[in-house]
């Protein structure tokens, strides 16, 4: 059984599992799964060189990315604060402020802003709650760690229902989004199916080529911080429509 979702077919049993609701204490919404990301990211920003490049965020260096981090934490939050019915606050002010650096300030008042996360406020896809921008800012900080890491030469290690809930929301929220905008082709001809080694996602409404992999890497592959030709990544199907497809701005 399957819905359709903004020209995207997704089966009920992803809906189901992995769509926001008010009071579930799930690996969407939980707070310490956000407060693990951010300190992760946190420990690494600690020790780098701030000049150093970011390859999957060029032309940024460290210190860009951190402040990039910071910008979206401190918009987030200023966000939550507002009535459901408010429009988005102009996001200028936030890259613009002097103390970005500073990213355990921006992580603890975006946290003291998700507190209460049924509360309702504005989200990117009209009025929703808070727990919406919790699940929103653990995948932001989760992508953003593995550019950090990169960047460093470091090991990282994710959590796999996370990881799995980072493709949940390309699938169920960003690239519907992404259509709405006009910022890809609403794929009512081809698609993708997606396989880790927990779950099966559809994206498109008649796939022709399934792309598996570890929970990770199939999230870094559609934020485009890894390519298809990645070692842990395996194609069946028509390659050409699994490379035209992830091509695509699946995310903003």
């Amino acid at each position: 059984m399957s819905e359709r979702v903004s020209g995207v077919v997704v089966p009920l049993t992803v809906l189901i599992c992995d769509r926001c609701r008010v009071g579930r204490q799930t690996v969407l919404v939980r707070l310490d799964v956000l407060t693990a990301e951010q300190d992760a990211f946190a420990a690494l920003a600690a020790v780098a060189d701030l000049t150093l490049p970011v390859p999957s965020c060029a032309p940024w260096n460290i210190g860009a990315l951190v402040r990039h981090v910071s910008a979206v934490h401190r918009w987030a939050a200023a966000t939550a604060r507002l009535d459901p019915e408010a429009p988005l606050p102009d996001d200028e002010p936030y890259e613009r402020r002097a103390d970005l650096l500073d990213y355990p300030a921006a992580a603890s008042d975006l946290r003291a802003a998700l507190t209460d996360t049924a509360r309702p406020c504005p989200t990117l896809l009209g009025p929703g709650t808070v727990e919406w921008w919790v699940r929103r800012q653990v995948h932001e900080v989760l992508v953003h760690r593995f550019d950090l890491a990169a960047a460093l030469g470091v090991a990282m290690t994710v959590d796999a229902a996370v990881a799995a809930d980072c493709i949940a929301e390309v699938v169920d929220t960003l690239q519907p989004r992404q259509v709405r905008l006009g910022r890809m082709a609403d794929p009512e001809v081809g698609g993708v199916q997606l396989r880790t080694p927990t779950r099966v996602w559809q994206l498109g409404a008649n796939p022709e080529a399934e792309i598996a992999g570890p929970e990770i890497a199939v999230a870094l592959l559609l934020w485009r911080r890894i390519p298809l030709q990645d070692p842990r990544i395996t194609v069946t199907g028509d390659p050409a429509a699994a490379a035209a497809f992830v091509a695509q701005p699946l995310t903003p």
